[in-house]
């Protein structure tokens, strides 16, 4: 596990997440630790580094 910061697309507050880096490619929702808003995260890792990180907020 790896933690990792960023800004959530919603309050745009800088929040952390702990990523499991032995999975290649991770796709899910997790809500934002401060405004509690639906976070889609898509993450890609490669040699237990994450080499790709994007979050976006969910079009309701």
């Amino acid at each position: 596990m790896q933690e990792h910061f960023f800004q959530c697309p919603y309050c745009w507050e800088t929040i952390s997440m702990l990523i499991d880096i032995s999975q290649s490619r991770q796709k899910y929702i997790e809500d934002c630790e401060v405004c509690c808003n639906p976070i889609q995260l898509q993450i890609t890792t490669e040699n237990q580094e994450i080499t790709s990180f994007e979050a976006q907020n969910i079009e309701q």
